[in-house]
C-alpha cells in the first residue's frame, strides 16, 4: 500500500525549473540515457517544467546557467554517482536527488562500503583487494573456488567474471584491472539474490518490498539486465516473513550506516547452506529504466513510475552544512 500522498504528488508547481541530469562520461552513460529519458518524461506528464541535461556533453558553467531550481541525478557511475558531481551541485548551490558527498563516494567504491559495514558488524562476503604484485594462487585457496572478481568502483556489473578455475584467474584480473586501479576479489556465495529498495533519509528510511532476481544460469550480467526478457523477477519475493524483515532491516542498516539519503538500493545474497544474507553493495543512483529493480518494488507497494520519480525528486535538497 502507498504511503505517498496523492495531493502532494498533483501539487507539482512549486518545483520549479528542474534538470534530469543524464547521459554522462562513465562506462554506464547508454544505462543512463535509459534511465534519464523515463524519468523526464514521467515529470513532464505530471506537469513538472524538467529539461534534459547531460554532463558528459555541456560543462558546469552551462549547468549554472540554466538556473535549475533543483535537479533530479540519474546518473549511473564514475563522474555521477561518485560524489564528484554532488560536491559540484553543492558548489552552486542546487538542491539534488539522492545521497550527498561522502555516502555517494562511499557507496561507489566497493571496498570502502566493505570496510564500513564490517565495521558495523554487517555481514558481506570474505574479500581480497589485489594489484599486480598480488600471488592470485594464495587468494584462491584462501577465497576458494569459485570467486567473484570486480573493479570496485564500476557498476551494471560492468568488467565481472566468476572464476571456476585457477586457469581463468588472471584473465578476470586483466579485464577488471583494465577498468580501475584497484582489483577486488570476493568469495562467492552460492544462494538466490535479491535486492532492497530504500526511501528516505537516515530517520525516515524504509524498505520497499524485496525483489528477487532469477538470472539465466545465475548470470545477471550486463545483457541480461537491461536488453533482454530472459532474468525473472519475483516482487514481492517468496520468503518467510521473519526472514523478509531480516533482509530489510540489514539492507536498511546498511544504507543508514553509509549515510545515503533520499533513495537507494542494496544487493543481498542469501547463501544456500544456512539462508544467511550477505550484502553485496548499495547503489545510491540505481536505474530507472524500464527493466530496473526500484521501479518494480514500488508498484508492488501500489507507486507508479510516475509518483516514484515526483516523489524522490520531492527530497532533492542540499547536504553539506554552511
Amino acid at each position: 500500500m502507498s504511503t505517498i500522498n496523492p495531493q502532494d504528488v498533483k501539487d507539482t508547481a512549486a518545483f520549479g525549473k528542474v534538470g534530469v541530469l543524464f547521459g554522462g562520461r562513465s562506462a554506464e552513460r547508454e544505462v543512463s540515457n535509459m534511465s534519464g529519458a523515463g524519468v523526464l518524461a514521467a515529470l513532464l506528464s505530471k506537469g513538472i517544467d524538467a529539461h534534459a541535461f547531460d554532463p558528459g556533453q555541456r560543462s558546469l558553467a552551462e549547468l549554472a546557467a540554466e538556473k535549475f531550481d533543483r535537479v533530479f541525478i540519474a546518473l549511473h557511475g564514475r563522474y555521477g554517482e561518485d560524489g564528484s558531481l554532488q560536491g559540484a551541485l553543492e558548489l552552486l548551490g542546487i538542491p539534488y536527488t539522492g545521497s550527498g558527498v561522502m555516502a555517494s563516494s562511499v557507496g561507489m567504491d566497493k571496498i570502502t562500503t566493505k570496510i564500513v559495514w564490517l565495521n558495523a558488524g554487517l555481514p558481506t562476503p570474505r574479500y581480497t583487494v589485489l594489484n599486480a604484485q598480488s600471488d592470485l594462487a594464495a587468494t584462491a585457496a584462501d577465497l576458494g573456488l569459485p570467486l567473484i572478481v570486480k573493479p570496485p568502483h564500476e557498476g551494471s556489473t560492468i568488467g565481472i567474471t566468476k572464476v571456476s578455475e585457477a586457469g581463468a584467474f588472471q584473465a578476470a584480473y586483466d579485464i577488471a584491472a583494465a577498468l580501475d586501479d584497484s582489483v577486488l576479489a570476493e568469495e562467492f556465495v552460492t544462494g538466490r539474490e535479491f535486492t532492497v529498495a530504500i526511501l528516505g533519509g537516515s530517520a525516515t528510511a524504509r524498505a520497499l518490498p524485496i525483489v528477487e532476481i532469477v538470472a539465466p544460469e545465475g548470470n545477471y550480467d550486463y545483457q541480461n539486465k537491461y536488453f533482454t526478457d530472459d532474468t525473472k523477477y519475483h516482487c514481492p519475493a517468496v520468503l518467510p516473513d521473519a526472514l523478509t524483515a531480516e533482509m530489510q532491516r540489514i539492507a536498511v542498516d546498511a544504507y543508514r550506516t553509509l549515510g545515503c539519503e533520499g533513495w537507494g538500493r542494496v544487493d543481498v545474497l542469501l547463501r544456500e547452506r544456512d539462508q544467511k544474507p550477505f550484502l553485496l553493495e548499495v547503489n545510491t543512483s540505481p536505474g530507472m529504466t524500464s527493466h530496473s529493480l526500484v521501479p518494480m518494488a514500488a508498484r508492488a507497494e501500489g507507486i507508479s513510475y510516475e509518483d516514484l520519480c515526483v516523489e524522490i525528486l520531492r527530497t532533492a535538497r542540499l547536504k553539506l552544512k554552511g
